[in-house]
């Protein structure tokens, strides 16, 4: 759950114990619901008929399932289309690097952009792309620091 405020940003709010436990029980009836059903569509609808029943394709219940999950655990969670551009310092925040070094590596070609006049431009996609590989080689890293220590002996 989020607040949008004036210049756009997003203010996650802080989310009940209350509301992550609705948030994990909803998260296992959807997923109970995907995994018993070949339905190319599901279609939700209220207890009482008044309101209209909505067809939803399966892939959107599981992104809803997906943040239904974080959000159990108290996780903020945001929903960005991939092809959304953002600015240096937008890209710098969800990273948690400085704007310098993101512009490095925007420099160094480890991370495309386009430039807007003078600004430059990511896209979510490329940018969750460039973390993916960022984690990735980070995890690798520590696994051969790893099998390092275990090959010397030094077992933590």
């Amino acid at each position: 759950m989020a607040t949008i405020e004036r210049d756009r940003g997003i203010t996650p709010t802080p989310i009940t114990e209350h509301e992550q436990e609705m948030a994990r029980v909803a998260q296992r009836c959807i997923m109970e619901s995907l995994d018993r059903s070949k339905a190319a569509e599901i279609v939700l609808t209220s207890e009482d008929g008044e309101l209209p029943a909505v067809s939803l394709p399966p892939n959107s219940l599981r992104l809803i399932a997906q943040v239904l999950g974080a959000l159990s655990e108290g996780k903020a969670v945001t929903v960005v289309p991939a092809e959304r551009e953002l600015s240096t310092i937008e890209a710098a925040n969800l990273l948690n690097v400085s704007r310098p070094f993101l512009i490095k590596q925007m420099e160094a070609k480890k991370l495309p952009y386009r430039l807007v006049g003078s600004h430059r431009r990511v896209t979510a996609e490329d940018l969750m792309a460039y973390r993916q590989r960022i984690h990735a080689g980070q995890a690798d890293a520590l696994k051969r620091l790893a099998d390092d220590a275990a090959e010397l002996g030094l077992d933590y």
